[in-house]
């Protein structure tokens, strides 16, 4: 077996969609309608289209929301990427208004940085 997809909840999936694929870089590779103004909308990193799908998932169920809210006003990121150069990508995403809550630091064995994805979610970025 291995992980096909990962979810992160959104509180407004029009503007993941836009974070995640125009800030961030990524590509959407599903796009489709779920009803009531849902849509099973998952990215992947441009250059690894059969990598593992982030789903951009809508925080609509009263636990969803009440846990989103929760990681985030403690502090805890809901998801962590990896990157070969996180001080370039510090820099990349800031130029772009990406708001970081924790500069890049040599934390618990690593070198990382936390951002708000403007949508109810913390996002860690290790240093690969």
């Amino acid at each position: 077996m291995r992980i096909a997809t990962a979810s992160v909840f959104v509180n407004d999936q029009d503007r993941a969609e836009q974070f995640y694929t125009k800030t961030l870089g990524f590509q959407i590779k599903h796009n489709e309608d779920m009803g009531n103004g849902n849509r099973w909308l998952t990215v992947v990193p441009p250059d690894r289209q059969d990598d593992i799908e982030l789903l951009l998932e809508p925080n609509q169920h009263p636990a969803a929301g009440t846990f989103q809210k929760a990681i985030y006003e403690d502090g805890i990121p809901a998801i962590v990427f990896s990157t070969a150069d996180l001080d370039g990508e510090y820099e990349r995403l800031k130029d772009k208004g990406v708001r970081f809550t924790q500069e890049p630091a040599d934390m618990f064995g690593t070198r990382m940085a936390i951002f708000d994805d403007t949508c109810g979610n913390l996002i860690c970025v290790v240093q690969e």
